[in-house]
């Protein structure tokens, strides 16, 4: 299969790259990077997708700005590359009867994860007040009663509500690719990231993920900064394993039927908190143990972890690459 790999010079990119590449496919490259002898080009640019889909097969969409960023400011930039982009991609495919789509998506398009009360059930809390997070007060509280709540997983039936500008930029593409499917019989997997780490992850950005930060701290011989009280549970999934979700998505397109899509948590199914990610890291990198600081950011969900037993079951896929093998081989890039 000829795969058109959109943002495949960067960070999970790059995996599927090597990934498809190694499964014996045919990749083409569209990205604005050069690196790795790769053409640089705008997924924004309608001639250069046109070109970048002759004799293509199936299109795999990595290109995103992506981060919760610095403050709204950054907003006209995250809707160009973001759902601009993906407008012109889906264009030029239904232009060139390119017709099956793996799109790279978010966990951020739950907002919150699932919580439970215990009087009232599956609940969904309210963004987390400013004076409760400056006092401290972290955990959402149950919207009916004030009570304390219970996270759980979130699977793909969840209700959707983004909670920044990068979510919701996620999200709109998520509705222009089940657009695009309507309109030409094509057919589309969105694959929901979770907190995607690895080798080649960017660095020293205000966009980098929470991994980088605290790796680049470590690298400087600093202590990790730990924003809230370092308790709020992620799934860190390993950009190899992503990878190979990618690549079974493209592979599955062709048992589905026009204008079918379908969502899938992609998830390692272990539940950690962003403290103990902090401690293992600098426990791998031989540096100083984290500081937890207290501080927050708006926008930032208190817990979402996934339920991937959609894309184990239907799919196939399993994580091979466990937190601490993961972590080791992170840390130790910075060797």
């Amino acid at each position: 299969m000829r795969v058109l790999v959109t943002g495949g010079a960067g960070f999970i990119g790059s995996a599927v790259v090597t990934e498809l590449t190694g499964r014996g496919h045919e990749v083409v490259v569209l990205d604005t990077a050069s690196g790795g002898g790769r053409g640089a080009a705008d997924v924004r640019d309608p001639d250069a997708v046109r070109a970048a889909l002759d004799g293509v097969d199936a299109v795999c969409h990595q290109a995103a700005m992506v981060g919760l960023g610095k403050d709204f400011a950054d907003a006209p930039a995250y809707v160009s590359h973001n759902d601009l982009g993906t407008a012109v991609l889906l264009a030029a495919m239904a232009e060139r009867g390119v017709r099956d789509l793996v799109l790279a998506g978010s966990m951020v398009v739950y907002g919150e994860g699932r919580y439970a009360c215990p009087a009232h059930g599956v609940v969904r809390p309210g963004p987390r007040a400013v004076a409760d997070m400056e006092a401290g007060r972290f955990e959402p509280r149950c919207p009916s009663c004030g009570g304390e709540l219970t996270p759980g997983l979130v699977a793909e039936d969840a209700p959707l509500d983004p909670r920044n500008v990068y979510a919701t930029t996620k999200l709109a593409q998520e509705h222009l690719a089940a657009a695009w499917a309507r309109a030409t019989g094509g057919r589309c997997i969105a694959l929901r990231y979770h907190n995607v780490y690895g080798p080649g992850m960017p660095r020293d950005t205000p966009y980098a993920g929470v991994a980088s930060f605290f790796r680049s701290a470590l690298a400087r011989g600093e202590a990790p900064r730990v924003f809230e009280d370092g308790a709020q549970r992620r799934d860190f999934v390993h950009v190899r394993d992503v990878a190979r979700a990618n690549a079974r998505a493209l592979e599955a397109l062709r048992e589905r039927g026009p204008g079918e899509v379908t969502a899938y948590n992609v998830g390692s199914g272990e539940v950690r908190t962003v403290g103990e990610l902090a401690e293992v890291l600098a426990s791998a990198c031989g540096g100083p143990p984290p500081v937890v600081t207290g501080e927050f950011r708006l926008g930032d969900v208190r817990h979402v972890t996934a339920d991937s037993a959609r894309l184990r079951a239907e799919l196939g896929w399993r994580p091979e690459v466990g937190f601490a093998q993961g972590l080791k081989e992170f840390a130790d890039e910075t060797a």
